[in-house]
């Protein structure tokens, strides 16, 4: 299956940012939506846009660090619309800051979405994709998985991980299930607001306001790996601000 129309797409972390941006424009093009996103209160504002604008989508209240609800988004596909096409795993977690700090509650939370969501998520799908003969898992990493910059060591650690876990699980994944990895730089969300180092937040907020992106520019990368043939894997998107050093 080619194109964006008619495929089922499940994305985590939809409520806001790049997740809700991709869900907007993959509702216009088509794609029939299965919602995931611990804010339930977005996540029903979002499907209700989806739907006044003539989309489909349907909404569970998703925290990627429990095994259950990835299974439970995965299901709710198969159930409601008979298979799952793409699982975005978007969900993550940016709470940044100096290792001094010492703040390993946030590091573990860090590990705990970054990685061990995306390994929740491919768990759920990857037996449905074996069981269709087809499937494609899009996960949302970083620039920091190329450059290391301080603050953000144990945040690039995690992204370096999916990197190479995804890079792994496209090699496994043989003819049938596409595996691409999506690498954003600064982009116009919330992401500084969750470092709760001040001088670390306002050093991002202020790189923000600056020369961040906007999220549709990813959500448009992700609908270009959604819609190539299906013999057409995209493994890697880098998409970053031109000014972005």
């Amino acid at each position: 299956m080619s194109g964006i129309d008619g495929k089922v797409v499940a994305i985590t972390g939809a409520s806001s940012g790049i997740g809700e941006a991709t869900a907007l424009l993959l509702a216009e093009r088509g794609a029939r939506l299965v919602l995931g996103a611990r804010r339930t209160e977005r996540l029903a504002e979002l499907v209700a846009r989806i739907e006044a604008a003539g989309g489909t989508a349907v909404r569970i209240r998703t925290d990627v660090t429990r095994r259950a609800d990835l299974h439970a988004l995965v299901a709710l596909a198969v159930e409601r619309f008979g298979r799952l096409d793409v699982l975005v795993g978007n969900a993550g977690a940016g709470t940044i800051s100096p290792l001094d700090d010492l703040r390993v509650d946030e590091w573990d939370r860090m590990v705990d979405v970054n990685l061990k969501g995306v390994l929740h998520g491919i768990g759920a799908a990857l037996p449905i994709f074996r069981a269709q003969g087809t499937g494609h898992f899009i996960t949302t990493a970083s620039t920091a998985a190329f450059r290391v910059v301080p603050a953000m060591a144990v945040y690039a650690a995690t992204k370096v991980a999916v990197r190479a876990l995804c890079e792994g699980l496209r090699q496994e994944a043989g003819d049938s299930v596409r595996v691409t990895t999506v690498s954003p730089g600064v982009v116009r969300t919330d992401f500084a607001d969750a470092s709760t180092n001040p001088r670390v937040r306002a050093q991002i907020g202020e790189m923000r306001d600056r020369l961040a992106i906007p999220p549709e520019a990813i959500a448009r990368a992700i609908a270009f790996a959604v819609e190539q043939p299906a013999s057409v894997d995209v493994n890697e998107l880098v998409v970053r601000p031109t000014a972005q050093s």
